[in-house]
């Protein structure tokens, strides 16, 4: 099994996983940001030796934990959602500045994308960051300056409709996008 397995890349990959969440805290970020940037250097790239030996892929390997974690977050994070705010119109419109927000900025960090790629259909596949933005705001929900916490349950629950909106307006979407494409390259083109 993969996490039985101990070579000098699994013990160097452990140290940096390690290492990252507290160093990041240090620097006053969310640990998760530490664990974001060991997900980048971490690449399936660094465990080719262990698919070579006939070890299981990463995905593969933390399946099993993450298959009963993954619920476990979206419960403890839908426990923290004031279900009444979702009847408050000052929620829903901040939800909405919200959704409009993330939409358009994803769109506007599309137009860095050089080359024959779609812009769209690439600003569209970045709208869902639903997880990350879940766990800033439970971040945000512990926290207080002045004794004013920071994210209060409106907030907290307009991101949680922000983050419910993108997630499923994303799919359909990005079908559209790319079948949008595709008809484009299939159509014959006027040669003048």
């Amino acid at each position: 099994m993969f996490f039985l397995t101990r070579t000098d890349e699994f013990a160097e990959s452990a140290g940096v996983m390690r290492a990252l969440g507290p160093l990041t805290f240090l620097f006053g970020l969310a640990p998760i940001v530490g664990a974001f940037a060991a997900g980048l250097i971490l690449e399936n790239a660094h465990y080719k030796g262990f698919l070579d030996k006939g070890e299981s892929a990463l995905e593969e390997s933390i399946q099993p934990i993450s298959a009963f974690l993954v619920p476990v977050f979206f419960v403890l994070m839908g426990m923290h959602t004031d279900l009444r705010a979702f009847a408050d119109p000052a929620v829903l419109g901040l939800a909405a500045a919200l959704t409009i927000a993330a939409i358009l900025g994803k769109q506007a960090c599309s137009l860095g994308v050089r080359g024959g790629a779609d812009r769209l259909a690439i600003g569209i596949g970045m709208i869902p960051r639903g997880e990350v933005g879940l766990i800033f705001a439970g971040i945000g929900l512990t926290l207080s300056v002045h004794g004013e916490k920071i994210v209060d349950a409106a907030i907290y629950s307009a991101i949680v409709i922000m983050v419910i909106v993108t997630t499923l307006v994303t799919p359909p979407a990005l079908k559209w996008s790319l079948a949008r494409r595709r008809a484009f390259r299939a159509s014959p083109r006027k040669v003048s």
